[in-house]
């Protein structure tokens, strides 16, 4: 079932504006990340928030979480195919960042 959409910038917003979000999505760009890799990528982050948005970008559909059955036991967390559908989007923001902190 559909929700209805007044706005589509809203839409995508409540799915990725966080401070967050957007990194964790860029990173796994390039492919699957165990968790604590993924979060040495993203400086200042605290186990938390770190926890806690990846279990929203989960629940979104955003990313995979997977477990394997090893001891210790590994997690590796990788883009959905919903989340690969923003790749356009997370590249264009970084290279807007790059051009921008330029000036």
């Amino acid at each position: 079932m559909k929700k209805e959409i007044n706005c589509p910038l809203n839409y995508t917003m409540n799915l990725i504006g966080t401070k967050w979000k957007p990194l964790v999505l860029f990173h796994l760009l390039e492919g699957g990340l165990r968790s604590g890799i993924l979060q040495k990528k993203i400086p200042g982050i605290s186990n938390k928030m770190f926890t806690q948005t990846l279990r929203q970008l989960e629940k979104d559909g955003l990313i995979n979480r997977k477990v394997f059955p090893v001891v210790p036991p590994k997690v590796e967390y990788s883009l959905s195919e919903r989340g690969a559908s923003l790749e356009a989007i997370l590249r264009s923001l970084d290279v807007w960042g790059m051009e921008d902190c330029k000036r």
